[in-house]
């Protein structure tokens, strides 16, 4: 079994126990088998909240290091969960038997957890202790798109910039893997800051970035055309000529990360060949024209859909 699993998907007919087993199962092949106990207790109520309160599809998979996993649960629903209140339980019993009280006991078995909330939908994560607090645990943390300031990017010194031909798959794929990786680093920096202490930093750049993806290079025209449907679009926007310096840090550390990840000290996925030619180009036409170049069509169009 791969390091880096896929996600487990909760279809029809699943049954606790196996989820159980599959997170078991994975904190061992990391060489993490002593917090397969509390993995197992959170997983079980992050499940029973998912099906209770979120929205199919449900998945499990794993992320962050092996020195510091984190179990994720994915549901589609975008409502905030309730964070357990400090009121006290009657008993050890009331703690571990009562239905619906399920996230603190996952703050009881986790060294830190929360949620993110997505614009499709939330990861509700913990990182597994080694052994059940015996008082009330983490606290929790709420994250994600909807607790990010609002800010428009300013075009001051703007650039014209002509993105054509853009493959509409590709420039998906990219989207969710910034997604995940900028979701990553900034889990890390929440739940462990002192051991991780670039992840701080590289947050705070992917946050700029996601207001420069957001604003500054099109995204909203490019999600009108896959609504519609379309499989290729062509792009023509004005962006300050200074976010090319930053797109190129990002183009930068997206090959870092992708050998963090062929290391295995991140539990995330290395971009495959198509994928870096895709963003050194979607990227780099930004960075090109901003220095008076001319605009460059996707050039592997052909090639593509000889291959389908």
């Amino acid at each position: 079994m791969p390091l880096n699993r896929p996600a487990l998907t909760l279809g029809p007919g699943f049954s606790v126990s196996d989820v159980r087993g599959w997170i078991a199962q994975a904190c061992r092949d990391i060489g993490r088998a002593e917090l397969v106990e509390c993995a197992e207790l959170g997983v079980s109520e992050l499940i029973a909240n998912a099906l209770l309160h979120g929205e199919a599809p449900v998945q499990v998979r794993v992320r962050g290091t092996r020195e510091h996993p984190r179990v994720e649960v994915r549901d589609s629903s975008v409502r905030e969960p309730v964070l357990p209140s400090a009121a006290p339980f009657d008993s050890e019993d009331d703690l571990l038997l009562t239905f619906g009280r399920g996230l603190r006991i996952v703050a009881r078995v986790s060294d830190a957890w929360g949620a993110e909330i997505e614009q499709d939908g939330k990861v509700v994560w913990f990182a597994p202790a080694a052994q059940v607090s015996e008082h009330d645990g983490a606290e929790g943390i709420i994250s994600g798109w909807a607790h990010m300031p609002e800010q428009r990017v300013e075009v001051t010194d703007p650039v014209d910039v002509q993105v054509l031909g853009i493959p509409l798959d590709l420039y998906l794929g990219f989207q969710n893997h910034f997604r995940e990786l900028r979701r990553e680093v900034r889990l890390l920096a929440i739940a462990h800051a002192a051991e991780y202490p670039l992840a701080k930093s590289l947050s705070d750049l992917f946050t700029a970035l996601e207001r420069q993806l957001r604003d500054g290079i099109g995204r909203h025209e490019l999600e009108q055309a896959l609504d519609r449907g379309a499989t290729t679009a062509d792009l023509h926007v004005r962006m300050p000529r200074a976010a090319a310096d930053t797109l190129q840090r990002f183009l930068d550390l997206l090959d870092v990360t992708d050998e963090f990840c062929r290391q295995e000290r991140l539990l995330t996925l290395a971009r495959e060949e198509e994928q870096v030619v895709f963003q050194h180009w979607f990227l780099g036409e930004y960075i090109r024209q901003s220095a008076g170049a001319a605009a460059t069509p996707w050039p592997y169009e052909s090639r593509q859909r000889a291959a389908r």
